[in-house]
């Protein structure tokens, strides 16, 4: 495998539009790396770029030791699995995965051990005489996958792969991909991949490292927790996480000890300094960190309940706070006084003041 570098790639089109603005990304050999962000952020953009499908309009790519800038695509090392699978229909599947192999002129026999190594690796030893219209999306997906896996490439790319799959496979294959991943590199031949998605479920749970993407700009590179605990600003807060960290705009003030913020009229203590002048500021608490019962670590929140949402094990509390909208998620055996209050009720929350952030109003940088 190969390490990958974009040194301030940029992507603009002949109508003027900047696409990419000069993106510096390392991905280490054998890493799993994850292009997430909304629709129109340019990791698409990026990962056709990678593959030679998409040309570069400034900047340095280099797989290994080689800039490939200007290499076409069957010359850069890469494997790209798609959404689509783009199987051949009138193949098997066993053609399917040796397809490439026999048209780069691989020995018979490499060629017959390589494609049976990838069926073994993904499970699929049984459907290697059958035709496309014969498996089902998550079998057609596999064997996708095992076309790269056939190619041995520097770099795998996997463009949104999962999407047109339904949840409970697209669950099952994020294992069985994160496994296969790990599987390679027990066997000393490690994958270095770059995998894009929209889901930041499948990013959390699949990355090593999350690369988020904000209008062809890197947001933050770093690990799941990372992101998810120290979220570089407030765009990072609320894409991460599920339900999406409450966001609102409040004051810093000073109160008692140490700094406090004022949002929906009341003010609240967060129990310790932050070393920044009063004024606005972007308040962020994720809705875990919001409790339906007092605790010693928490400040009681008055608001008024909007609706609940019954999950199973959990229950999800909409409510508002000054003007201001605050979900919670809380334990559904905690969750009784506010089940039996009525839409519209003043309902006490307590807020886990330690794990709150706090971002500049304007920027949206992390200041606390």
């Amino acid at each position: 495998m190969a390490r990958l570098s974009l040194r301030k790639i940029e992507k603009i089109y002949p109508n003027g539009f900047k696409a990419v603005h000069g993106v510096d990304l390392e991905v280490r050999d054998g890493e799993f790396m994850v292009f997430v962000g909304p629709s129109g952020c340019a990791k698409s953009t990026l990962l056709r770029m990678i593959a030679g499908l998409e040309s570069i309009s400034g900047g340095e790519l280099v797989i290994g030791e080689r800039v490939v800038n200007e290499l076409p695509p069957k010359a850069r090392g890469i494997a790209m699995v798609f959404q689509n699978y783009a199987l051949y229909p009138h193949m098997k599947v066993y053609d399917n995965l040796a397809f490439g192999l026999r048209l780069a002129g691989t020995p018979k026999a490499e060629l017959d051990q390589r494609v049976r190594h990838a069926a073994q690796l993904l499970e699929m030893e049984h459907l290697l005489d059958r035709y496309p219209k014969q498996l089902s999306g998550g079998q057609a997906q596999r064997v996708a996958v095992g076309r790269a896996i056939v190619k041995q490439p520097e770099v795998f790319l996997f463009d949104e792969p999962l999407s047109n799959l339904d949840a409970k496979l697209r669950a099952a294959m994020r294992v069985r991909l994160t496994e296969l991943h790990r599987t390679l590199k027990e066997q000393g031949k490690p994958a270095t991949v770059v995998y894009v998605t929209h889901d930041q479920t499948e990013a959390m749970t699949m990355g090593e490292r999350i690369c988020v993407l904000k209008e062809g700009v890197i947001q933050q590179v770093d690990t799941p927790v990372a992101l998810y605990q120290r979220p570089a600003n407030a765009f990072v807060a609320g894409f991460i996480g599920s339900p999406e960290m409450n966001l609102v705009k409040a004051e810093l003030v000073a109160g008692g000890d140490g700094s406090a913020v004022r949002l929906g009229g009341q003010v609240l203590p967060l129990r310790r300094r932050v070393a920044r002048p009063d004024g606005a500021v972007t308040f962020g608490l994720r809705p875990e960190h919001i409790s339906a019962v007092a605790r010693p670590d928490a400040v009681p929140m008055q608001a008024t309940l909007k609706f609940v949402e019954h999950m199973g094990s959990e229950v999800y509390v909409h409510a508002d706070l000054g003007g201001l909208a605050m979900s919670a998620r809380v334990p559904a055996e905690q969750a009784g006084a506010l089940e039996a209050a009525e839409r519209g009720s003043v309902v006490t929350l307590h807020g886990l003041m330690g794990h709150a952030h706090l971002f500049d109003a304007e920027s949206g940088v992390v200041v606390a």
